[in-house]
């Protein structure tokens, strides 16, 4: 049985989707890129200040399905330039806390939004 996961505290979807699934014992949390979600406008400059609201997102989804980033099992970072690796990754990693989920980084053509980063993730629920 699937069963739909969505909050306030993260974007709104714009299309078809859910800002995540759950599905038996995992959550599949759809790509967030760093809209705010009050103005619905993306926020930050740089690669690095644009994961810091993406990854604010996905925590925000995660804790709306009563997980934390410590559930994380796989991440996928989409990077518009692959350039931007390390402070993105800086980033991620102060994100995560000392968690280390396996994670694939892909340089994209384009974002939705032109957003220069996009982070999503598949969490386990430890039996709960």
């Amino acid at each position: 049985m699937l069963k739909e996961i969505f909050t306030e505290n993260a974007p709104k979807p714009i299309g078809p989707y859910s800002q995540a699934i759950e599905v038996g014992s995992f959550v599949f949390c759809s790509g967030q890129v760093s809209i705010d979600p009050k103005s619905g406008n993306l926020i930050g400059k740089t690669a690095a200040e644009q994961m810091s609201q993406a990854m604010t997102n996905l925590k925000a989804v995660l804790q709306a399905s009563g997980l934390s980033i410590r559930n994380i099992v796989k991440t996928t970072i989409f990077l518009k330039d692959i350039k931007t690796f390390q402070e993105v990754n800086s980033v991620y990693e102060k994100s995560l806390e000392g968690h280390r989920p396996a994670r694939s980084t892909i340089e994209v053509s384009a974002l939705p939004k032109d957003a220069l980063v996009e982070v999503e993730c598949i969490a386990y629920k430890n039996g709960k």
